[in-house]
């Protein structure tokens, strides 16, 4: 069987998905759509599909297997509504919103309908990952320190706090999610952030130039993760955690995409993965919609969860208070 599918959106992160579903053989990308109309169309000329401005009257039109949503945070909602009403199986890049409300209501209309939907947290595709999580399950971390450093992405709606929800919420929840992935929930978060001068607070301010958030989760491990946006280009993402007798590090640079660190009695190993985990996730994905598979592992009610955690570290720091992390009334 050869699925036939869609992307909305044809930005950086669709490039890459589509770029994946391109190379695989079981696949016909049949139609994309972005409001900017010439990149729909070049996208749609390489491809052999069909452009459209709207997504709404992509998903109003074409017979698909399933769609790719790569979106920017504000756009996020319709989109989603619509491919439910037509029991359309979805993959959608994160933040899953800008805000929590637009996926908690999403959420649980895709529970309702008990139907497909995967989110783009694909550091949990890497090998060194998985190696990761089995350490921790062996010894479990006491201290988790997570880093963002990094430029101002260049799209004009990315700067604004009311339409990308801010630097936490469109890229370290990727931190978040990876130490929920391998310490575990959440219960208190305290965070706090550097405004630019001289702007007032408010929905349409612009994003924190740089932000902190500390949190302590259930097993009794403390965390910290900051994030900056102020750097010419990017500088280094990543996580450490740090255990009875071993340290870890998980990373990527403008020079090296995934690196793995792990420091113990025995001396310093470091791992690269040449791994491409935007096609890993977007293959399981496929294999799942296919009834081939099932090894989806960001489903949309896990991924809420990382997305609630990375909004509450944004209201703390907002409101100068903890935050409680309550868990997400949706089961995976």
């Amino acid at each position: 069987m050869t699925a036939r599918v869609a992307c909305i959106g044809t930005g950086f992160m669709a490039g890459k998905h589509l770029a994946a579903l391109a190379s695989f053989d079981d696949v016909d990308v049949v139609a994309v759509a972005d409001p900017v109309v010439d990149r729909a169309r070049a996208v749609a000329d390489d491809l052999g599909a069909r452009a459209y401005e709207d997504g709404l009257e992509l998903l109003a039109t074409e017979e698909l297997d399933a769609v790719w949503m790569c979106v920017p945070p504000f756009a996020h909602g319709a989109l989603e509504r619509a491919a439910i009403a037509r029991d359309l199986p979805f993959f959608v890049e994160k933040p899953l919103a800008h805000d929590l409300e637009t996926a908690t209501t999403i959420a649980e209309e895709l529970s309702d309908r008990g139907l497909l939907a995967a989110v783009g947290y694909h550091w949990r595709y890497l090998d060194v990952v998985e190696r990761v999580a089995e350490h921790c399950r062996e010894l479990p971390p006491h201290l988790v320190t997570g880093y963002w450093l990094d430029s101002t992405p260049p799209v004009a709606w990315w700067s604004q706090r009311s339409s990308s929800g801010g630097q936490v919420i469109e890229q370290t929840t990727h931190l978040f999610d990876l130490a929920r992935l391998l310490v575990g929930e959440v219960e208190r978060v305290w965070a706090d952030e550097l405004v630019v001068a001289g702007t007032d607070p408010g929905p349409d301010a612009p994003v924190p130039l740089v932000a902190t958030a500390q949190l302590r989760f259930r097993s009794g491990c403390l965390g910290a993760v900051s994030s900056a946006r102020t750097l010419p280009a990017r500088h280094r993402v990543g996580l450490h955690l740090v255990g009875d007798g071993y340290a870890v590090e998980l990373a990527e640079s403008a020079i090296v995409d995934h690196e793995l660190r792990i420091t113990d009695g025995s001396g310093t190993t470091v791992e690269r993965s040449d791994q491409d985990p935007v096609a890993a996730e977007d293959r399981a994905f496929l294999d799942a919609v296919l009834g081939r598979g099932d090894d989806v592992r960001a489903p949309y009610a896990e991924a809420i969860r990382s997305h609630a955690l990375a909004w509450a570290a944004d209201v703390s720091a907002r409101e100068g208070r903890p935050v409680d992390v309550t868990p997400v009334g949706v089961h995976a």
